[in-house]
């Protein structure tokens, strides 16, 4: 990083990169891991919605303690990087066990090593969305660092979408009798189970666990090694206790947990139910792989439109555009018949160009209050704030994805029946349009308010510089003062 925090794109580039793998393993967790529970382990989906909830709490319990030690742990190599390196090994043997397990498993298997899975994922993903943070305390740098990361974020989630695609294009030849040639023999050795390649969503998650085990050390062990952390800021730092009193304190960051709150839990509703919509709803089983390809394919193409569309009306705003254009994509969607993929891939397409905004825009908006919370308190605690950002995203996921799971189970919607009644259908129709278009409008009403301004980030940013600036010169100036007298230079107190 430069004295004048403009970043090298080759920095911003290296450290997104990590993004990718960590995009990889969140889609199918709340897209495929729940349908093949339910219906090819045959786990009872309201007890494996209450698992996964319950996983989801034990991983929220580790967020603010990982955040305070990465703020404070100094290493040799750094505070943030050491959480990395220890946490890729816990994520890959839980997503193993998880999305490639053995015959005969129960819900205690699903439960113990999604815990350790969540432990390592938190591991990695707090003290490396702080670093981001960290590497820039400009208002457009920090844009850009956090679009780079989402961006191939977004990749990640192209390659898990591309993955599926291929699985079952594989799938549906290996079962029309093409069990021949190299690839389907490396195919059916990697994904299949049992000496041949089905069409289910077991294959699919079995590619999705190789595809972790190769890009996960790789890009850690790229951005560990290629992108200097910021060096620590002379700035008192906070117990998480007393820390957790800027949610009274700050108003901006409240309105951000509460959007983020309303937001994820909409997202996850949805996406949890995505695969049910599409097999019950639309009947489109074989190309619900492609279905995701072009969703998140349309979702990079989108991120120089949002973007843009954020420097010119502000994050928040952009952010409200977004809500408004998916809520009408998603309320189309309800007048849609079997059979109807056209008109659904376009729906899902506009979806998609929309969930860019979702990935970036709020995680930008979050680096800009760490500036305000550093300039009211005097306290450096930008792992807290990730640390309470990431404890709300993942109490929403946990929500929405309970919600979803119950209440199909609820209306009587068993995942394992291949015919379902009119009124099942019907309930599964409504649970997948209204519950997230209601949480998306209620974000709106939210956003539209939001105070933290570009105008206002900049006066902050101004002030925060010209603090440090005179910090180092009240340091320059002891020198020549008597141990006694540093007491009264300005600015001592923030440099102890």
């Amino acid at each position: 990083m430069s004295a004048s925090g403009v970043l090298k794109r080759s920095t911003i580039l290296i450290h997104g990169s990590s993004g990718m793998p960590l995009a990889i393993i969140g889609y199918p967790l709340v897209v495929y891991l729940p349908p093949f529970y339910a219906q090819e382990v045959g786990l009872n989906m309201a007890l494996m919605a209450l698992v996964l909830v319950f996983a989801r709490i034990t991983d929220v319990v580790t967020d603010p303690l990982i955040g305070t030690l990465s703020d404070r742990w100094q290493t040799r190599i750094g505070r943030r990087k050491p959480w990395l390196i220890m946490g890729v090994p816990l994520m890959l043997i839980g997503t193993i066990m998880i999305f490639m397990p053995p015959d005969g498993v129960g819900i205690a298997h699903l439960l113990g090593w999604t815990v350790l899975m969540y432990l390592g994922w938190t591991m990695v993903t707090l003290p490396y969305g702080a670093w981001g943070a960290e590497l820039s305390s400009l208002y457009h740098q920090r844009s850009r660092v956090v679009a780079s990361r989402e961006g191939f974020v977004l990749i990640g989630l192209f390659l898990a979408a591309l993955a599926p695609a291929i699985v079952q294009a594989l799938g549906a030849r290996y079962q029309a009798g093409h069990t021949d040639g190299f690839l389907m023999e490396s195919a059916v050795w990697l994904f299949g189970r049992d000496g041949e390649l089905g069409i289910g969503y077991g294959p699919i998650l079995a590619v999705m666990a190789w595809l972790m085990i190769i890009l996960l050390p790789l890009t850690v062990l790229l951005v560990v090694a290629r992108v200097k952390e910021a060096p620590p800021q002379s700035i008192q730092r906070t117990e998480w206790k007393k820390g957790l009193r800027v949610l009274r304190n700050n108003g901006p960051f409240k309105r951000m947990i509460l959007m983020l709150l309303i937001v994820v839990t909409g997202e996850s509703f949805r996406n949890a139910l995505s695969v049910f919509f599409m097999q019950h709803i639309i009947q489109i089983q074989a190309q619900i792989g492609l279905m995701y390809l072009l969703y998140f394919g349309v979702g990079i193409l989108g991120i120089p439109f949002w973007l843009y569309l954020g420097k010119r009306i502000g994050k928040h705003r952009a952010f409200c555009v977004a809500l408004g254009v998916s809520s009408a994509s998603i309320l189309g969607m309800f007048f849609l018949q079997a059979g109807q993929l056209t008109a659904f891939a376009l729906m899902f397409c506009v979806k998609g160009f929309c969930f860019a905004a979702f990935q970036f825009l709020p995680l930008s908006m979050l680096a800009d209050i760490v500036d305000l919370d550093t300039a009211r308190s005097k306290e450096h605690r930008t792992g807290l704030f990730f640390a309470i950002s990431g404890m709300a995203q993942k109490m929403a996921m946990a929500l929405g994805l309970g919600l979803s799971l119950g209440l199909l189970a609820l209306v009587g919607f068993d995942a394992k029946m291949v015919e379902h009644s009119a009124s099942q259908l019907m309930s599964l129709r409504v649970l997948y349009i209204l519950g997230p278009v209601l949480l998306y409008m209620a974000a709106f009403a939210i956003a539209w308010k939001y105070p933290l301004t570009a105008a206002r980030q900049e006066r902050i940013h101004q002030w925060v510089e010209r603090r440090k600036v005179d910090c180092q010169a009240a340091v320059l100036n002891s020198r020549l003062l008597v141990p006694g007298a540093l007491r009264s230079v300005p600015g001592f107190s923030i440099l102890r």
